[in-house]
């Protein structure tokens, strides 16, 4: 089933090591087929270098695996909560890439410093509070999942695409795996160049008005960056 699919998460997971978001295994990414539901997610704990597309675990909405000889990502109960209570995204990923990373272990949101961070995400990037002992003790996964959306609440996952998992790590999605790489690789290098304008003494925001604008030209309906597809 799904062997396209599996393919192209299988890539999306190469994609995360290829781009330096990931070691060893400390990543995964996943994809939702949009017909049937199902998701294909990463293997837990199966090296990179000796994976094959047919590793790729198959899944329905309930996390029971369809078909696959390995078990899921650990983090899968996280992603399939995400794909539950979002319609509008069909790819996930969780990375623990360094400055991400280190932002979550701060417990602290990535603010809007100028107009790359603007081009790609509406506003910070938002940190989650910590989980409790008892969210940690029990059903930690999806609690992981429940502590993303009641922290995007009031978002759109696709104005917002990243969050930051406090004392843990990024997740990122989109309206499919590749997208939700290339989210992932643009939230490390906003957090890289936040990091670097923090350490240099700004940590104030720029002007709403400059943010708006840079937004809004590329996301939208009267977005105007890049080129109209032509019409057939």
């Amino acid at each position: 089933m799904l062997e396209k699919l599996k393919e192209r998460v299988f890539k999306a997971n190469l994609s995360l090591v290829k781009q330096g978001l990931v070691i060893h295994t400390w990543g995964n990414a996943s994809a939702r087929d949009i017909k049937s539901g199902l998701i294909v997610i990463k293997p837990s704990g199966v090296s990179y270098k000796k994976m094959k597309p047919g590793d790729m675990v198959v899944l329905d909405q309930d996390g029971k695996i369809v078909e696959g000889k390995y078990k899921p990502s650990t983090d899968a109960p996280t992603h399939l909560l995400l794909y539950k209570e979002w319609k509008t995204i069909n790819g996930v990923v969780h990375t623990h890439s360094t400055y991400a990373a280190a932002w979550a272990q701060a417990g602290k949101d990535i603010p809007p410093l100028g107009t790359t961070h603007a081009d790609h995400f509406y506003g910070e990037v938002p940190c989650t509070r910590r989980l409790t002992e008892q969210e940690i003790e029990n059903d930690y996964e999806v609690n992981t999942g429940r502590v993303i959306l009641e922290r995007l609440a009031k978002s759109d996952p696709l104005a917002v695409p990243s969050v930051l998992v406090n004392c843990h790590g990024p997740f990122s999605w989109g309206l499919d795996a590749e997208e939700a790489v290339h989210n992932a690789m643009a939230l490390e290098e906003i957090a890289r160049m936040a990091f670097y304008t923090v350490t240099l003494g700004t940590s104030k925001p720029a002007d709403d008005y400059l943010l708006k604008k840079h937004h809004e030209r590329k996301h939208g309906k009267n977005a105007y960056y890049g080129q109209k597809k032509k019409k057939k």
